[in-house]
């Protein structure tokens, strides 16, 4: 009989951690300008380009590859040919030291910094609007076009930098609630942790009302409309999401403010503010659906839950994209149908892959088709590559973004307390307001999305013609019929 012994707790092998060497000494931005470096020139804000170094940890999906892959694959800002001699040259080190090839391979653990000439893009010269200011928060009026953070391409430009320009080095301010860069509206800042702590649990409690304005291709359907349709990220890193079944909750409550269709002629034809097509365009444009929608309406967006890209998605799904969304309303990248109704394809890979061989030289074909207010904006230029390179770095220059590249007709008006304890709003934006010589709503009427919900915080719909559609429309507040059944 073989003897067994019991191997006490404390007897037991201590099982020893992996233990990575500490830190090296992280290279550091050779200078962090004060006053920052901003000069306002033809309504933008713009920024004198600057030394800058990137610092970061190998991720997960790094370890066992090479350096100069991981440039060329992970980062779209610059061509590989840079990347390549940036490492050679040291502007590329790993753990603060040159490489000895751009084939060196990285591990757990190792610290990558980059140290470049950084060109930001300009933005808006338009100032971020004070709507309320007391001991705890500032509730601003966000510019379309100002990303809230520093990411990518923006630095110093951005609201979080801007604001700490204004207000002094050591001012630091927290953001308590999303919006996209190209969005604009009411945006909440903490002056301290607790208060933005505060304001942040009460948006993610969803004790918060929410209303944006948004201007649409066509003539969208009157009354109160939900649309409930799932929303579901494709690709994390272009930032793109599509309506799907498999998606996360995400419930959205549309009421027309207006519609304006488009300006009558001379002998009272209605005609598009830009119609010199030639008649080969004009038969290649009659199977694209959404350019036979005529005119643009101004909808209010009442959000009940806050997925990204949420008000996008479903404005698309329901055939009436924001008409100047270069994403959502982007013939090239979705098709003929702008995906209205689509909930159900599989060409996710294919949408991606369009997406991302996207580049400034391109504009979306679907940008503003049917606005008259900006019949000239196939004329006008968008940013892209002027030819020209940087005499320091010899980066490739762009020229300044057009007017309507710094944002989309999208609008946070309005943020209220559920409990009524406060409310801030804005004035309606310009392009929502009636065009010239046309009557039409300056102002929003009161309108609570949680009296078109049921107890259980759901749609109240009728069951009668209803067929797994995802898009539901209300001529009286009590009820909300379908508008039409998804196809599939």
């Amino acid at each position: 009989m073989t003897a067994v012994r019991v191997v006490e707790p404390s007897e037991a092998p201590e099982e020893k951690p992996e233990v990575l060497a500490p830190p090296p000494d992280i290279i550091t931005t050779p200078c962090d300008p004060w006053p920052r470096p901003y000069y306002l020139e033809d309504g933008l804000r713009k920024v004198r380009p600057y030394h800058f170094t990137y610092n970061t940890y190998c991720k997960q999906r790094w370890r066992g590859r090479e350096l100069l892959d991981i440039f060329a694959t992970e980062f779209r800002d610059r061509p590989q040919e840079y990347y390549k001699d940036a490492i050679e040259c040291g502007n590329v080190v790993v753990n603060g030291q040159k490489v000895p090839s751009v084939r060196e391979v990285v591990k757990n653990g190792d610290v990558i910094s980059h140290t470049l000439h950084r060109h930001e893009p300009p933005v808006t010269a338009q100032p971020i609007g004070i709507v309320h200011e007391d001991d705890d928060m500032i509730v601003i009026n966000k510019p379309a076009g100002v990303p809230v953070h520093p990411a990518g391409r923006y630095n110093y430009n951005s609201i979080v930098e801007i604001m700490r320009a204004e207000r002094g080095h050591g001012w630091n301010p927290l953001p308590c609630n999303r919006l996209d860069r190209l969005t604009s509206g009411v945006m909440f800042i903490g002056k301290h942790p607790k208060a933005a702590e505060k304001l942040t649990d009460q948006i993610m409690a969803r004790t918060v009302k929410k209303e944006y304005v948004a201007r649409v291709i066509g003539e969208f359907p009157e009354g109160d409309m939900m649309c409930d349709q799932p929303v579901m990220q494709i690709s994390p890193k272009l930032g793109l999401n599509r309506a799907r079944a498999s998606g996360k909750d995400a419930r959205t409550i549309f009421k027309r403010m207006a519609y304006y269709p488009p300006k009558p002629t001379a002998n009272g034809v209605e005609t598009e503010a830009d119609d010199d097509h030639s008649e080969k365009e004009k038969i290649r444009d009659s199977g694209m659906a959404w350019k036979s929608k005529r005119g643009y309406s101004i909808v209010r967006c009442l959000p009940l839950t806050g997925r990204t890209h949420q008000l996008r998605v479903h404005l698309q799904f329901l055939g009436h994209p924001i008409s100047n969304d270069p994403i959502y309303c982007n013939q090239r990248v979705f098709g003929p149908s702008l995906a209205a109704g689509d909930a159900l394809s599989d060409d996710d890979e294919d949408i991606i892959s369009k997406l991302s061989r996207m580049g400034k030289s391109e504009i979306a074909e679907a940008m503003d088709y049917h606005d008259q207010m900006m019949k000239e904006y196939n004329k006008r230029k968008a940013e892209k590559m002027t030819g020209e390179r940087c005499d320091i770095c010899d980066t490739p220059l762009y020229s300044d973004p057009g007017t309507h590249e710094l944002g989309i007709y999208l609008h946070a008006r309005r943020y209220a307390c559920q409990d009524g304890k406060w409310d801030y709003e804005t004035p309606l934006p310009e392009w929502a307001l009636p065009p010239p010589g046309i009557n039409g709503p300056t102002v929003t009427a009161e309108t609570d999305p949680m009296a078109l919900l049921d107890g259980d915080g759901r749609p109240t719909v009728t069951t009668e013609g209803y067929s797994s559609n995802r898009a539901h429309k209300n001529p009286k507040p009590s009820k909300l019929k379908p508008l039409w059944t998804m196809p599939g």
